[in-house]
């Protein structure tokens, strides 16, 4: 494949030289040149000399990846399929367990291939693709992946529309057409799983931990609120962890049915917990009007969300949700905040709870944080890729 020489700025080299897989569109000197989506590059310095190769993908900021700094080495087939088989066999502690058959199997930058992702779902593998110029290697990765083990069909999904929007499509590839719902294990649960029914398959595979942890720590003899729950994944987690009652609030009408699903699949009685569809601020309203408090409030809201009376956006609206959160959790109860924002860190996610508690006129204590799982391999030169954060915070009696 022919490839197109990129002079990098020198403003840039450092970080880029540091191991980023991101080219930035300030990093390049001249981006005329870049005219189709998928074109191989070769990144080099104000003085001539490889820094690397890669691919030009309009994804969010970045107009590409940094895929090897190997001169020697070719984008091509073999590449492909050295990349995502030595994905793979770094994950075959999860291929062999019993309780778990729902990972990730490959994760983007953090496996050598920015822009990519591909899950396992017992047998069934979906590619997610960001950007049209990874897309354009498309048959090179179906060809490695339909030698992967215990392969039974493929699917993809195709996040490169306008801002990054899915589009719609039958997402099917090729070997064996899935019966949906397909029922999956995460250490133990069970999840009805659609790889065929729009972008979201009904579980974020990167909560796998911090939902086993809400079901063998904080669940026994709780109540627990789940907000934002899309499916009611962590309500399930809850429940089987011995809660006296859950409690799901989610706006899409879905999200009733969904959660139903999930609850049945796992042998529970939906009957006996509460499913609202509703604005999570209405709820929140509802709750302080009813006089309700929970002994666990779970906040896993999206980055960004709007609805008729509210936009929320993580970076400007964290705390004040924490502050709602905080005035229904019970004294010495918990708080299960999570984000999957890349805009901000650890640090200033802490700083948001401190501030939110402050504000409220309660101490706290932070249990336990998690960032994302093992499967979702990422690299500390590019900080942005470990996205997930996740606190639990008991709040102290007054």
């Amino acid at each position: 494949m022919k490839e197109l020489t990129v002079q990098i700025k020198d403003s840039h080299l450092k970080k880029i030289k540091a191991g980023s897989p991101l080219l930035e569109k300030d990093a390049i000197q001249n981006t005329k040149p870049l005219t189709e989506e998928g074109m191989v590059l070769k990144f080099v310095d104000p003085q001539g000399t490889f820094i690397g190769r890669g691919y030009y993908g309009r994804q969010n900021k970045g107009y590409g990846w940094i895929l090897s700094r190997n001169e020697r080495e070719a984008i091509d087939p073999l590449f492909f399929l050295g990349r995502i088989h030595k994905a793979i066999e770094n994950r075959d502690m999860f291929f062999e367990s019993n309780d778990t058959t729902a990972f990730r199997v490959f994760n983007g930058e953090g496996d050598g291939i920015g822009g990519l992702t591909i899950d396992y779902y017992d047998g069934f593998y979906v590619m997610t693709w960001y950007s049209e110029g990874i897309y354009r290697f498309r048959n090179w990765v179906i060809e490695a992946i339909e030698t992967a083990p215990q392969f039974r069909g493929l699917y993809e999904k195709k996040r490169f529309d306008k801002k990054g929007t899915y589009m719609e499509d039958d997402d099917y590839v090729s070997g064996e057409r899935g019966e949906f719902p397909l029922l999956v294990k995460e250490n133990g649960l069970h999840f009805a799983i659609y790889l065929n029914d729009g972008p979201m398959v009904g579980v974020f595979l990167d909560q796998k931990e911090v939902r086993k942890k809400i079901r063998d720590n904080y669940s026994e003899g709780k109540t627990v609120l789940n907000t934002f729950s899309y499916t009611g994944a962590f309500s399930v987690a809850a429940a089987l962890g011995g809660a006296t009652k859950t409690t799901s609030v989610d706006l899409a009408n879905r999200s009733l049915p969904k959660t139903i699903e999930q609850f049945s699949v796992n042998g529970i009685d939906y009957d006996a917990q509460d499913i609202k569809v509703m604005d999570v601020f209405q709820y929140f309203k509802y709750a302080k009007r009813k006089e309700l408090s929970f002994d666990v409030v779970i906040l896993d809201p999206p980055s960004f969300a709007r609805s008729k009376k509210h936009t929320f956006s993580a970076q400007k609206d964290y705390t004040s949700l924490l502050q709602e959160a905080i005035q229904i959790t019970e004294d010495d109860g918990v708080i299960v905040a999570s984000t999957n924002c890349s805009t901000f860190g650890m640090k200033k996610f802490k700083g948001f709870i401190d501030q939110a508690f402050k504000k409220e006129g309660f101490s706290y204590k932070i249990e336990e944080t998690f960032s994302l799982p093992d499967d979702f391999r990422t690299i500390k030169a590019f900080p942005e890729g470990n996205y997930l954060k996740v606190v639990i915070v008991k709040k102290i009696k007054r």
